[in-house]
């Protein structure tokens, strides 16, 4: 949700001590619980890979353990994310009111979360009865064990919006909030016979309006996905509402995702291990001697930490520590700064373990190794564009105080960044070798960080790896909640008629591939802008890459197009969500960035035309 309005502290310290004391106990204990369960995650995942790999007698019911403790882990992941406000979110608005109307906006957010959670409890317990009936094979245990996790956790972010709204002194606006939110929803049903007779025009009315005006005024995109499917299917057809909760389901347990928790610790791990920080201190002593060196190791360390971590945020928050303070003693500007951050990170959306790759491969059923393979080129060609303007900007200004490369402090640096930078590496192999799949593969390289740190680096400080603990799977709630909810409405939006529509006015477009290709380029550009990366990608990428089909497009090419479009619309001013996320790392306000953004995402613009142009680029490293 979005955070605390100013003066939320003051309300805060008016809320009932009872209603702090539940909150903060509540709180606490949900995040003990998903840390743990983070901790059984990976020795589940490592385990079955040593036994599989190293003892060649796999653990049978391992998968299906780990897949239920996913499902526990997604939703608890998403209570810890409402509470704290982590939710996806498009907060530009709350951004340019008033403190006062921040809150009363923040009001009508939780109504709407409070209306959705409603919505979803009884269809989320019949949900759990019906799979009652069903066994796990492995484990010889009901499936309702596994899918309770569901219901558990739309009833704790049901308690969670009603405590966070008393501590913010909101209580009673929230419910006369969400009273008006189900006078809108009668409304609807009272309009249903209209609605159901003006057949797919009803789905503006729920999948542009009210999807629209619920992100417009901040509600979290998940729930904003949630609410609208929810009613289209209550108020137009005669589908029970549990479907919403199977989609829900479906969304948030294929078995590819699993991946998205893991890599997100293994970034976060990265930091407290020392794996970024030794990575920039060798690149900047091996380029701190050129002419805005500096901003080449910028380049280099997002290439290179993007590999291990597979998350943008994380990719960002490692490198600029290490670099920011020493680019601003040479005179760099915080403005220009952030920008290169930023659309550096866009840059590497396809390098692999990519999340957003892994995402796109569940929803496509494209190989999730095909991806990661095709990924490389053509970061390298959006990383060399940026190269190219940086070049540019930089040879007007003074060398460098170091006139040449210090081999005897680059000597030194090598030997501890050798293992920091093997990573990628090996977790590469990994995958190519058959040791692990996809999936399984973070868990070698949680691991590797982990022995490597003890063994190599500073002494490793335990008490921060709680916190990391607990900060991934809140991330990694936030992103499965918005997969799972995007995966039902995708499934009505399908079911409605609306992908075969679109297929066909697609394929009636005039100007060939290359003209289906610019349109492609638009409009992911202009939805990961405004809706945010990965929504953008579960909606329209399994929608849109049958029809590339029709024109003779290769499916990975095109996976390569649509990732990167989206990739330059989550980083551009005013709405994308990344660029603020730079904003933030970088400590800058945004005013100060956007004047510097525009020539680094005209450089990666013209980068991803070359790319869409020259499939060459995303194919030539697949075996044929």
């Amino acid at each position: 949700m979005t955070a605390m309005p100013a003066g939320g502290a003051c309300l805060d310290a008016a809320a009932p001590s009872v209603v702090r004391f539940v909150d903060d106990w509540l709180g606490r204990a949900i995040e003990a619980i998903a840390a743990l369960l983070m901790v059984v995650e990976v020795c589940l995942l490592f385990s079955g890979v040593v036994a599989r790999y190293a003892f060649h007698h796999p653990i049978v019911w391992s998968d299906e353990l780990a897949g239920s403790v996913f499902l526990w882990l997604g939703m608890l992941g998403a209570v810890i994310a409402l509470r704290r406000g982590e939710h996806l979110a498009f907060n530009a608005l709350s951004r340019r009111v008033s403190p006062r109307a921040r809150w009363l906006l923040g009001s009508v957010v939780m109504a709407v979360v409070f209306v959705t959670l409603c919505m979803l409890l009884q269809p989320a317990r019949d949900y759990v009865e019906d799979e009652g009936f069903a066994v796990l094979p492995n484990l010889g245990v009901p499936s309702s064990w596994r899918v309770s996790g569901i219901e558990v956790g739309v009833l704790l972010m049901l308690v969670t919006v009603g405590l966070q709204a008393a501590r913010r002194g909101a209580f009673w606006l929230t419910v006369g909030g969400a009273v008006g939110v189900l006078a809108l929803g009668a409304l609807l049903w009272a309009l249903g016979p209209w609605l159901g007779s003006i057949g797919n025009l009803n789905l503006f009315v729920f999948f542009v309006l009210i999807v629209g005006v619920a992100i417009l005024v901040g509600v979290p995109i998940g729930f904003s996905f949630a609410i609208a499917t929810l009613s289209y299917l209550g108020f137009t057809t005669h589908t029970p509402l549990s479907v919403v909760v199977n989609r829900l389901d479906q969304g948030m347990s294929q078995p590819l995702l699993l991946a998205i928790p893991m890599f997100i610790f293994l970034g976060l791990l990265i930091e407290v291990t020392g794996f970024a920080r030794t990575i920039i201190a060798l690149l900047a002593a091996l380029m701190g001697f050129v002419r805005g060196g500096l901003y080449y190791v910028l380049l280099v360390a997002m290439l290179l930490v993007s590999g291990i971590s597979g998350s943008k945020v994380a990719d960002m928050a490692a490198v600029a520590p290490g670099l920011f303070p020493e680019m601003r003693r040479r005179g760099a500007k915080d403005g220009d700064l952030t920008a290169l951050l930023a659309c550096s990170a866009a840059m590497a959306d396809t390098i692999p373990p990519s999340i957003v790759l892994i995402t796109l491969g569940s929803v496509t059923g494209l190989s999730i190794a095909s991806l990661f393979t095709a990924g490389l080129l053509p970061a390298l060609v959006l990383a060399v564009a940026l190269a190219a303007i940086t070049f540019v900007q930089t040879r007007s200004e003074p060398p460098p105080e170091e006139s040449r490369p210090d081999w005897a402090r680059i000597g030194k640096l090598l030997i501890p960044a050798i293992p920091a930078i093997a990573l990628p590496f090996v977790i590469r192999w990994a995958v190519v070798e058959g040791v692990a799949t996809a999936t399984e593969v973070s868990t070698i390289g949680i691991v590797y960080a982990l022995v490597v740190g003890i063994l190599l680096y500073r002494p490793l400080q335990w008490r921060r790896f709680y916190p990391v603990l607990v900060e991934a799977a809140a991330l990694s709630g936030a992103i499965l909640f918005v997969i799972g909810t995007a995966t039902g409405m995708a499934w009505a939006l399908t079911q409605s008629g609306f992908s075969a529509n679109l297929a066909r006015t697609m394929t009636a477009l005039s100007g060939g591939a290359y003209g289906f290709l610019a349109i492609t380029i638009v409009v992911f550009v202009l939805l990961g802008n405004i809706l945010e990366g990965i929504p953008a990608i579960l909606l329209f990428a399994p929608l849109l890459l049958p029809v590339s089909h029709a024109f003779g497009i290769n499916d990975l090419h095109y996976a390569m197009v649509v990732v990167i479009a989206m990739s330059i619309g989550l980083f551009s001013p005013p709405f994308g969500i990344g660029f603020y996320a730079a904003c933030a790392i970088g400590k800058v306000s945004p005013d100060e960035v956007i004047g510097h953004m525009w020539r680094y995402l005209a450089a990666l613009v013209a980068g991803l035309i070359v790319i869409a142009a020259v499939p060459w680029f995303s194919t030539a490293l697949l075996k044929p």
